[in-house]
């Protein structure tokens, strides 16, 4: 299938590039309308009783909170009744304009004391924003930034929606930081890859067209659901890197065909029928292992669904049908512009020759002694996924992933200190009456002083009423993701509510425990689907049951040691300074993510890596020159391509916001680990240990495997049969 296709994009060219090219364009140019239809929300769980609570609770307490809580500060010596300073702050607030302002509730119109501080230096004022959601909230703080300031007054402005317009626009900067420091690297390094500016230049070429045309898939979905802002960093971030990566695959394997005299057409097909049937197979695979997020209930991890299956899927199409096509249109003229140690005749021949002979005898070394090399990289392996079993949190982002410096950052942590009440972070506790009948008084004392007992619970206050409904506000003594107030929400949600009154909790930490339970409660579907479809796909491929379970093996090895080493630094805090950030719970949504999204590449470099063992193993060679063969033809390929995408993702190590940091950090030791230490050394030691076994397969499911056509044998050679039992009598020459 793959053979043929590659004939068809040689015979096809012009109108196959043209026609990808027009759709990307015209696609790409409709979606950039997608960023006016992008959500900040869907963090929390729907439906969950946290979420129930902060819905009936934001009812009843809309006249004692905003959406911005403005912390006027006067100097020491003064207080904010002074009535001059009080007139400004008056004057001030009364002035903000209608339109985005629906209400104004401060110290200075009503003299509520929760409004000031005991020494009343600061005083709040709580905002009211215009907007039927959080996008047309976050739209109405942009207008009245910059209209709070009174003389002789500091103003901080804290809340959620100075938070959320804070991350957006650090993301948005940190994104074009990104891309600037990245792409200048990643052309220079694949101008020394490839040696030659033109064929340097065709990875880069998928790599654009993947994120531009991505946007008009996600404009497409974004019609027919809730799409987050963070959608589009995923699809640029996966897009321009693993379409960088299947460019190299296919454009080194045309030139490897080239090199050995066989004809455009023909070198066409044949990479296409190899490479790009690794490039299908892989994409594949990273595209089910990211639609396993569509399992989940958050609204935020479905956006991150659809932008990275967007971006990998419209890679691979993009890989099998303008890069085949204008390989065809370049021939051998995909080598002109050679740097110039590469334009003696002969020369990219002979470097070839000689850095193959170095992963042979590297190979050879490894499988000189498997089980001395292996084990001691699996013990260290499962010492660095230590730290992720025995420390790892969870918890829902909040200010901490923004800098110290930053100023929403600074404000919610001011509010916190200096009025802990008005943070947000307490424990709510809803009680609603049967029958529409308010609970008694006496009841919810008693109820409330039951809460008191509860261990972390520092004091429990009511906090307003309406209704059938009472809503109490207790505080915990523990930072709400901390082990403590996650007791403090479960032990009283377990206290048995009184009689003729639904007891309702929520809060911070609620609503993470509830999107955590969630989570956790998708887990076991979401890992069925990764290791059924690696293990299916991976059988079709190879034709063998030991290879897919291995790779499904090696990838939660890897897996596991990355969060490891993520939980011993971004939770635990080791080398945070350094880093400049602060140790905090890692967002679930983000984890599950870079689960979804390191599994798949660590099965993708498998397929490449696997792909010439088995071609070689296909063409008669014993088990350890195919180990050796496979590993000198993918070696450098391999750790290239994950160089590259280092660089791409990595780049986000440099970013602002401590998530996009532990994304960036969190890519360069997962793809470190897996292109260089599992796959270039613990895979072939491995192989070497299972022997013959590595291909066996019973006969009813070789026979399957070969009528569904996905094996080696439409490489575009013969395949010869080889007895999984029985070494070939024969090596291969060279």
């Amino acid at each position: 299938m793959f053979a043929r296709w590659g004939s068809f994009a040689h015979r096809h060219r012009v109108p196959v590039v043209f026609l990808m090219l027009l759709a990307v364009v015209a696609g790409g140019v409709w979606g950039l309308g997608v960023f006016d239809r992008m959500s900040q929300g869907g963090y929390e769980t729907p439906g969950s009783e946290a979420a129930r609570v902060a819905e009936i609770a934001g009812s009843v307490l809309d006249a004692q909170s905003g959406d911005l809580t403005v912390i006027y500060s006067v100097p020491s010596g003064r207080t904010i009744d002074d009535p001059e300073i009080a007139a400004r702050i008056e004057r001030t607030l009364t002035d903000l304009p209608d339109g985005p302002v629906e209400g104004v509730n401060s110290y200075w119109h009503t003299q509520n004391p929760q409004l000031a501080n005991p020494e009343h230096t600061s005083g709040l004022a709580l905002i009211d924003l215009a907007g039927a959601d959080i996008n047309a909230e976050n739209e109405a703080y942009r207008q009245l930034q910059g209209r709070f300031g009174v003389a002789g007054a500091e103003t901080d402005v804290a809340g959620q929606v100075p938070l959320q317009v804070s991350i957006s626009q650090h993301s948005t900067r940190d994104l074009a930081v990104a891309e600037a420091i990245s792409m200048p690297i990643v052309l220079v390094l694949l101008v020394i890859i490839f040696g030659g500016v033109v064929a340097a230049s065709l990875p880069v070429l998928v790599g654009g067209m993947a994120v531009f045309g991505s946007l008009g898939l996600l404009h497409l979905i974004s019609l027919l659901a809730e799409v987050n802002v963070f959608a589009v960093n995923v699809a640029s971030l996966l897009g321009l890197g693993l379409a960088i990566d299947y460019g190299l695959f296919l454009v080194g394997r045309f030139r490897e065909e080239l090199a050995t005299g066989t004809g455009t057409g023909e070198a066409v097909g044949r990479s296409v029928a190899t490479a790009g049937r690794t490039v299908a197979f892989s994409a594949t695979l990273l595209v089910i292992a990211l639609g396993g997020l569509l399992i989940f209930p958050q609204s935020f991890l479905r956006s991150l669904a659809f932008g990275g299956m967007s971006a990998v899927a419209l890679a691979a199409v993009i890989s099998l049908t303008v890069l085949p096509a204008v390989m065809s249109m370049l021939g051998h003229r995909i080598d002109k512009l050679a740097v110039p140690w590469r334009r003696k005749s002969g020369a990219a021949a002979d470097e070839q020759r000689r850095k193959e002979r170095g992963w042979r005898r590297f190979a050879d070394a490894v499988m000189k002694r498997p089980l001395l090399t292996a084990l001691p990289i699996v013990v260290v392996l499962g010492a660095l996924a230590t730290p992720f079993v025995t420390s790892a949190r969870f918890g829902t982002p909040d200010e901490r992933i923004l800098p110290e410096n930053d100023p929403a950052r600074q404000a919610i942590e001011r509010l916190a200190r200096e009025f802990p009440a008005m943070a947000g972070t307490d424990i709510r506790v809803v009680l609603r009456g049967e029958g529409r009948t308010p609970p008694d008084r006496q009841v919810v004392q008693r109820f409330l002083d039951r809460i008191a007992d509860v261990p972390a619970v520092g004091g429990v206050r009511p906090a307003g009423s309406e209704g059938d409904v009472v809503v109490l506000q207790a505080s915990t003594t523990a930072d709400p993701y901390s082990s403590p107030s996650n007791r403090a929400v479960e032990d009283i949600r377990e206290l048995p509510p009184p009689q003729g009154v639904d007891v309702l909790v929520g809060g911070p930490t609620a609503l993470n425990l509830d999107s955590l339970q969630a989570t956790v409660d998708k887990l076991p579907w979401v890992a069925a689907l990764l290791v059924g479809a690696t293990l299916v796909l991976m059988f079709l491929a190879f034709g063998s049951v030991l290879l897919p379970i291995k790779a499904v093996i090696m990838s939660v090895l890897s897996l596991s040691a990355t969060f490891g080493a993520l939980t011993w630094i971004f939770v635990q805090g080791h080398g945070a300074e350094l880093l400049g950030v602060t140790p905090a719970p890692m967002e679930v949504g983000i984890a599950v993510l870079m689960a979804s999204v390191v599994f798949g590449l660590s099965t993708d470099y498998e397929v490449f890596l696997l792909s010439r063992m088995v071609e070689a193993r296909a063409h008669g060679s014993s088990t350890k020159e195919a180990v050796r063969t496979g590993l000198a033809k993918t070696g450098r390929v391999i750790t290239a391509a994950a160089l590259l995408l280092i660089v791409v993702t990595g780049a986000f190590a440099f970013s602002s916001v401590t998530v996009m940091r532990l994304i960036g950090v969190g890519m360069i030791i997962a793809l470190a680990l897996d292109a260089t230490v599992v796959r270039m050394i613990l895979v072939p030691a491995l192989l070497a240990l299972m022997g013959n076994a590595s291909w066996w397969a019973p006969g009813p499911l070789k026979r399957l495997q070969k009528r569904v056509g996905a094996g080696e044998a439409e490489a575009g050679q013969p395949a010869a049969s080889v007895s999984a039992t029985d070494e070939p009598s024969h090596k291969p020459g060279g």
